[in-house]
């Protein structure tokens, strides 16, 4: 997991608050994939690699997090 330590901050938000809002009207299409995976409708491959594309960024955040908070 040494490859989440030489990725910086900046990069890992600016990565989740673009690629992974966009694109930003009607809304954020990560928003618009999770509900359709609530609801069941996720079911095209087109819709769940969206849904990896989109929620990768978040996930790279949400794991640099974790390793920096509250594994250390």
């Amino acid at each position: 997991m040494d490859f989440l330590d030489q990725i910086p901050w900046n990069l890992a938000i600016i990565a989740a608050l673009t690629l992974g809002l966009a694109p930003f009207f009607p809304e954020p299409h990560i928003w618009e994939k999770l509900k359709m995976l609530v609801a069941g409708d996720l079911a095209k491959p087109i819709d769940i690699f969206d849904l990896m594309m989109h929620g990768a960024p978040w996930v790279l955040l949400l794991l640099k997090a974790l390793r920096e908070f509250v594994l250390k």
